[in-house]
């Protein structure tokens, strides 16, 4: 079972790897380096950097009409009181900015019992002009979210309220659970995690209605249907306006994560297969799949 496990990191580690070289030119868990495991629970005053290389950016369900691939890379400061202090940059693959964004927040973590914990931070959004990243709409993040480990499951609520050129609400359901491996990999100090995971986004979405208009996507729009005699009209803008307003569930996905793990560092590759759902606006946005590698390091 050891080295089942052991080969089953490895494909998919490589997989992920092999991705990057069909990587066409041309992401959201702000806090958590982009990792979709809690890997490392970091207890005292601490800081903690790592590296993301992600096939797709996706922004709470949605992404662009193309792929695009990216590279983020993350520092956090946290202290023993509880507050911390972030900071990330996104360099889209095969776009004209050096960087495409700067990310920069502030938050609290908290702890009501053993078995409920949560963070409450905001997030501010510096946008490179030329940027392609769907969620350049919104420049600024307020996020609440709380977790209860209930031993068969670890289940949590986050709470988003995005403001800047559009404003939009959302709710994020999580259903997860933990395993770790009872051996070692290499020596005594390292060990796998396994964390599949299963979420429902719901919300708003009028950052889609707005990235889509800056865009110019409404001229891209083919009014024929269907070889109909009698093409029905273009979309008109303010129906999308209108429904991109509802609060609707947005997106279903379902996140694999596997990572190896020793004590100051976390390398994980995971897979999401995301299917979005009420989509409006002028992204046709299908289900896709999604593969991530991330690296992390911890400096105590």
């Amino acid at each position: 079972m050891r080295y089942i496990i052991i080969l089953l990191f490895l494909i998919t580690l490589t997989s992920v790897t092999t991705f990057t070289g069909y990587a066409r030119c041309f992401k959201m868990d702000v806090l958590a380096f982009k990792a979709d495991s809690d890997t490392i629970a970091v207890k005292k005053q601490s800081v903690s950097a790592g590296i993301t290389y992600g096939s797709d950016a996706s922004f709470f369900g949605r992404t662009n009409k193309i792929k695009y691939p990216f590279i983020t890379t993350d520092v956090i400061f946290n202290t023993k009181s509880g507050v911390f202090v972030y900071g990330s940059a996104w360099k889209v693959l095969g776009s004209m900015p050096t960087i495409d964004e700067f990310d920069l927040g502030v938050g609290y973590s908290y702890k009501l019992s053993k078995s409920i914990k949560g963070t409450f931070s905001y997030t501010r959004f510096i946008f490179n002009n030329q940027a392609q990243i769907i969620k350049s709409a919104s420049s600024n993040d307020f996020n609440l979210k709380t977790t209860f480990d209930w031993k068969i499951l670890k289940s949590g609520v986050t709470f988003d309220y995005l403001f800047g050129k559009t404003n939009d609400f959302f709710v994020t359901i999580s259903h997860s659970h933990y395993f770790e491996s009872n051996f070692s990999v290499f020596d005594d100090k390292d060990y796998l995690t396994f964390t599949p995971a299963f979420n429902v986004i719901l919300g708003t979405q009028n950052f889609v209605q707005r990235f889509s208009s800056d865009h110019d996507f409404f001229k891209d729009i083919d009014p024929s249907h269907n070889n109909s005699p009698t093409p029905p009209p273009p979309p008109n803008e303010d129906d999308y306006r209108k429904a991109n307003r509802n609060f609707n569930v947005l997106n279903y996905n379902i996140k694999i994560p596997l990572a190896y793990n020793r004590p100051h560092y976390t390398i994980e590759a995971s897979y999401k297969y995301s299917i979005p759902v009420n989509v409006q606006g002028l992204l046709a946005t299908k289900n896709q799949s999604f593969f991530n590698l991330t690296f992390y390091y911890v400096f105590y």
